[in-house]
């Protein structure tokens, strides 16, 4: 059964908050006696290494989930999620660095400003552990090169969250952070407390590291999720002119898994550009072996698919991901595509009309839009007639907005049915608050895609 948002987004916070206090708890357990220093600069020691030890953390984390893992994708309720999970653990990251920094930097200003005096340090014991002299010899280079990752990844990461950055240019400055992270796990393993390593925070920290670096490695060469990519082949096009929208049908001869209705990949035509995610709008056939995208006109990229794009061309496709799959007990379902979040609801739609045994559910699909097409709407009222849906199209200028009033109305049912939602987060949520606020247990039977993947 695909989780909620609320359930999703409770998972996502409960791991954030995990990974932040499990490495606090272990950190004070290698420092009992943080809070009994004897001067500032012993106080700004110990926090510049739990800083550190924060930042490289969740950073690490973030790097991980870059690679598109399957075993975490059920438990969070999909793959938008994890991503969701993998920004907020990057800003996370980001926020404990700048901290890191100025613990760092900071003491050194007031001292040239005249505000602290110049502690007085005698001669470091020499280490025993050849290993600890090695890596006191490379203290200079790791901080030189730390202090300029930590540079470069705050640039990076802020033109990661610049909406109006160009994907493909997205594409290729997240892939530089992979560089500046391999960088920061070389200062963390120089200048983290050597004792660490000796203790439980080492035995956490060694391995996270290993992990996040061998992940930044797999970024770096462009090989993320290789065992899930498959060949393709463009086998038709269709264009919708009053919507904007491209219909891109393409057969894989062999390799793809089979998917759900609901489920969405990652389709790549130009290397330079990168994979984009889309929603897949068909039904797995085993017989045809075809995969239909219908691409809306959004951006640059998919303002010039209509060119690009041609029958015979190959293409990649990365997947299936995503857990909006329609699995629910409820007798009713109530679903709301706001302009190309139709989308996964032509899928179920197809799923539903091939399939020999249907469930027992009663469906009302409403179709809320600003543009309009004759074509695309003849194919959408036939496909919900062939799946037995109740399908109510809305045109924003003609029949004004669609809310939760307008849809209780019509579906008298709707306390017993559950909601799946795709389209504008914005409209998302008035809805989700507008069912909570009459009764509907939007935690359990409220079910909405965080589709975005930036």
């Amino acid at each position: 059964m695909a989780d909620t948002e609320d359930v999703a987004v409770k998972r996502i916070k409960l791991s954030l908050w995990g990974i932040s206090t499990l490495l606090t708890i272990l950190w004070l357990a290698a420092e009992p006696g943080v809070f009994s220093a004897d001067s500032f600069f012993g106080l700004r020691a110990a926090l510049v290494q739990y800083s550190g030890l924060i930042a490289i953390g969740c950073m690490g984390m973030a790097t991980i989930l870059a690679l598109r893992p399957r075993w975490p994708e059920a438990w969070f309720g999909g793959l938008d999620k994890m991503y969701r999970l993998h920004k907020w653990l990057g800003i996370a990251g980001l926020v404990a660095a700048i901290v890191h920094w100025l613990w760092a930097q900071g003491p050194k200003w007031a001292v040239g400003w005249g505000w602290l005096a110049r502690p007085q340090r005698g001669p470091r014991a020499i280490p025993d552990s050849s290993l600890e002299q090695s890596l006191r010899s490379l203290r200079g280079t790791a901080e030189w090169l730390g202090e300029w990752a930590f540079y470069a990844a705050v640039l990076l990461i802020a033109l990661a969250l610049f909406k109006r950055l160009p994907y493909r240019m997205f594409f290729k400055t997240h892939r530089l952070l992979a560089i500046t992270y391999l960088v920061l796990v070389f200062h963390a393993v120089v200048l983290t407390d050597f004792a660490y390593w000796r203790l439980p925070i080492g035995w956490v920290m060694a391995p996270l590291l290993a992990a996040s670096a061998w992940a930044a490695v797999v970024v770096l060469l462009g090989r993320v999720a290789a065992d899930r990519r498959i060949p393709g082949t463009i086998s038709a096009l269709h264009y919708f002119p009053g919507v904007r929208t491209l219909e891109v049908a393409i057969h894989v001869p062999q390799g793809w898994p089979g998917h759900k209705a609901g489920q969405f990949a990652f389709a790549t035509s130009d290397r330079a550009e990168g994979a984009h995610p889309y929603t897949i709008a068909s039904a797995w056939n085993d017989a045809e072996r075809r995969i239909t995208f219908v691409v809306k006109e959004l951006g640059d990229h998919t303002r010039r698919l209509r060119e690009r794009l041609a029958v015979g061309q190959a293409v990649t496709v990365e997947g299936p991901y995503g857990c909006f799959t329609f699995d629910d007990p409820c007798p009713h379902q109530i679903w709301v595509g706001g302009g190309i979040g139709v989308t996964p609801f032509i899928a179920r739609m197809k799923f539903l009309a091939a399939s020999v045994e249907r469930p027992r559910q009663t469906i009302d699909f409403f179709h809320t839009t600003s543009e309009y097409d004759g074509d695309a709407i003849a194919k959408l009222t036939a496909d919900a007639a062939a799946a037995g849906v109740r399908l109510h199209v809305l045109i924003d200028s003609r029949d004004g907005r669609l809310d939760g009033e307008r849809i209780r109305a019509l579906v008298p049912e709707w306390r017993d049915a559950s909601v799946w939602f795709c389209g504008p987060t914005g409209f998302g949520q008035a809805l989700r608050h507008d069912f909570a606020a009459h009764g509907l247990p939007v935690d359990q039977r409220f079910h909405q895609e965080l589709f975005a993947m930036r």
